[in-house]
Order: structure tokens, then C-alpha cells, then sequence
């Protein structure tokens, strides 16, 4: 129990602690709130001081903060910004990316598998299960092995250095995630309307009483989307509950931001920002590098990172030669690789909100086609 409370006060207090200050010291802010969590998210997982039912708090807890984080941030989106062509063109784009590193990887990995002592066929079923997860995340994980009939050790194996190389790539996306899109598309040209210096001048003069109840309030309409999102997901009978739950919050969230009383709440981006702040940290938390394994099977890490960190290069650089928006194409990089839920974190490390909804959209449209590919991939190497 002593364990559970001082999880519990670690993963909402010390992001709490770091927002506060941050509004004092500005080098908080030009560091990245989030680099300076994964920084401490590490040293306490891997120190253990929380005790050992910290990992299984630290799940829980980023399950649930994700379910109110994207009503939050949602609820403050200007959808008038937003651009279906660009969307669609970042989801085709990224859709080609990982499978064409993907395929390419069979080829070059291929050798080192037979020498490892892998069949063919099993290689093409580890081809197989990676493009699943990385079209349409974890949930199509377990659906598209049993389809292709995966061997359990090479499920373990993926299931495995999947971790290490996303846990690699989310790092790399907190750290460099901006400036990357920066070097790439180049600078992105702020707008701050007429209206928005009026809202923050306005908002800056309310009294902290009245900022408090806005956020209650927008607090509350998140979890309130959360429960009957989740409500819909048990009244369906389908397997994957995890995209039918992203699916109802996203429309919910949409259709109740147009009401007038919820467009006069303030602070809900901010309250949201929040969460994915303490998301971060529990992620980073349950990164325990004494439990990875290195020295099995070394083909098949190799073949994961070349997978995800060459599908995410290659989606950029398409990106940019057909024009897609930069921030967009790394918010449909980590929604396919990693899953929806993860692209409010980019839109906060990239300062854009108005990426959360495409980048989601295009995450649940990875859901919906992964095991498909997934399947058919197989078919496609088995014989190669």
C-alpha cells in the first residue's frame, strides 16, 4: 500500500513540481519539461526505489491519463486548420514507408536469421507481426501471430526488443523530435491572431478562483467523455476495445468542443499538457534496463530498429518532397509506430495542437488495415 501511495504522489507530483517551475525559470522550458521526466523516469525505475509494485502503478496510471488526455487537448483544437488531403496523403506516405523498410529488411536480415538457425518462413512470420505492430500497434500484436502461427521464442523476442527500440525512438522524438522537423521542413511560421492576444490577456487577468473552476470543469467533461467512451467500448463485441475506446473519445470530444459552454473553458490544452506529462514519466518509469535481454538473437533487434527508425526517415523525407505538413508527418510517424495515444506527447514536444486530431485519425486507420498487411506480408515473403 506504501507503495502504491508514494507512486501514485511521484508520478502527478513531480511533473506538478516541474510546470510550477517552469513559469520561473525559463531554461525548464528551453530543456524540455518532458527530456528532464524521462531523464528522472529512468534513474527511479531503475533504482527501484519505489518498490516493486511501482511498474504495475505506472501502467495503470498511463492508461488512464491517456484517456483524459486527449478530450483535454482535444476540446481546445481549432479544426477550421485542419486539412483531410494533407492527413490522408500522411497516412499513404507513412503507410508505404513501413512497408517498404520493412521488406527491404527481410532481405538484408535474411542471411543473418538462417545462420541464427531461423527458417525462412519463420522470418517472413517475424516480417509479418512487425508490420502489424507498426501499422496498427501493440494490439495487433498477439492477433496477426496467431494468424501467421508465430513460434512462441520468436514472440518473445519481438515482444522484447520492440520495447527497447520504441522506448529508443520515443527518446529520440522527446529530444530531437523538434529539431529534426525544424532541419527538415524548416521553421514553422508562428500565427497569433488578434483574438488570441484578447483570450490571453483576458485570461491572464482572471482571478486564480475562476482559473481553478475552468479547469475543474474541463477536468471533469474528460473524464465524463472517458467513462461513456468506455461504456460503448463493453457494449460492442469487438476484440480491440483499445481502438473502439480512442474512437468514441475522439468523436465525443469533437462534438461536444463545438458547445458554447465548453468553448468558454480556458486551460484545458494546458490541463491536458499536464497529463502527458505525467504519461511521460510513467513510461519512463517502467523502462527497466536490468530485465532486457542483448545477447539472444541479435538479428531481430537489429531488424526492429532498422524497421522503425528507417520507416520514420523515409516517411520524413517523403513528407517533404510531397509537401505534407512536418509536424503532421511526425505525429502519423509515432501514432502507426507507437499508437494514437502517443501523439498528443508529440504535439506538445512540437507545440502544435492542431496535429492531434489527423495524427489520431491516422493511427486508427493503421488499426484498422494492420492486421491485414500484416497477414498478407506473410504470404508475400513466405515464398520469397
Amino acid at each position: 500500500m506504501l507503495s502504491f501511495i508514494l507512486t501514485v504522489l511521484y508520478l502527478l507530483g513531480i511533473p506538478l513540481l516541474l510546470v510550477l517551475l517552469a513559469r520561473r525559470r525559463a531554461i525548464i522550458q528551453k530543456i524540455s519539461p518532458m527530456v528532464i521526466l524521462y531523464v528522472v523516469g529512468l534513474l527511479v525505475g531503475n533504482t527501484n526505489v519505489l518498490g516493486a509494485d511501482a511498474q504495475s502503478v505506472c501502467a495503470n496510471v498511463s492508461n488512464v491519463v491517456v484517456l483524459l488526455t486527449i478530450p483535454l487537448m482535444l476540446l481546445g483544437c481549432d479544426y477550421k486548420t485542419l486539412s483531410a488531403r494533407m492527413a490522408v496523403k500522411a497516412f499513404f506516405i507513412g503507410l508505404f514507408s513501413v512497408l517498404a523498410v520493412t521488406v527491404a529488411g527481410f532481405f538484408i536480415f535474411r542471411g543473418q536469421a538462417a545462420a541464427a538457425g531461423v527458417a525462412p518462413s519463420d522470418f517472413a512470420r517475424v516480417s509479418a507481426v512487425m508490420t502489424g505492430i507498426y501499422l496498427g500497434g501493440i494490439p495487433n500484436m498477439a492477433p496477426v501471430s496467431k494468424a501467421v502461427n508465430l513460434p512462441e521464442h520468436l514472440f518473445m523476442l519481438v515482444s522484447g526488443y520492440d520495447l527497447i527500440v520504441t522506448g529508443l525512438y520515443l527518446v529520440i522524438i522527446v529530444f530531437f523530435g523538434n529539431f529534426i522537423v525544424r532541419r527538415i521542413f524548416g521553421k514553422k511560421r508562428e500565427e497569433v491572431t488578434e483574438d488570441d492576444n484578447v483570450r490571453i490577456a483576458e485570461s491572464a487577468k482572471k482571478p486564480f478562483p475562476k482559473i481553478l473552476l475552468n479547469r475543474v470543469m474541463g477536468l471533469l467533461v474528460a473524464i465524463l467523455i472517458a467513462a461513456v467512451a468506455y461504456a460503448v467500448s463493453l457494449l460492442l463485441p469487438v476484440k480491440n476495445s483499445i481502438a473502439v475506446i480512442i474512437i468514441a473519445i475522439t468523436t465525443f470530444s469533437i462534438a461536444v468542443s463545438f458547445g458554447k459552454p465548453i468553448k468558454r473553458l480556458e486551460g484545458t490544452f494546458d490541463m491536458g499538457l499536464y497529463f502527458v506529462y505525467v504519461f511521460c514519466l510513467a513510461v519512463a518509469t517502467m523502462v527497466n534496463v536490468h530485465d532486457l535481454e542483448l545477447s539472444r538473437y541479435l538479428f531481430v533487434l537489429y531488424y526492429i530498429a532498422f524497421a522503425v527508425l528507417g520507416s520514420m526517415v523515409l516517411q520524413l523525407i517523403l513528407s517533404r518532397l510531397f509537401r505534407v505538413d512536418g509536424d503532421l508527418a511526425l505525429a502519423s510517424s509515432i501514432s502507426l509506430i507507437n499508437s494514437p495515444p502517443f501523439v498528443p506527447m508529440v504535439a506538445a514536444v512540437l507545440k502544435n495542437k492542431d496535429i492531434i486530431l489527423p495524427g489520431i485519425a491516422i493511427g486508427l486507420l493503421g488499426y484498422a488495415v494492420g492486421n491485414y498487411l500484416g497477414i498478407a506480408m506473410f504470404w508475400l515473403l513466405a515464398g520469397a
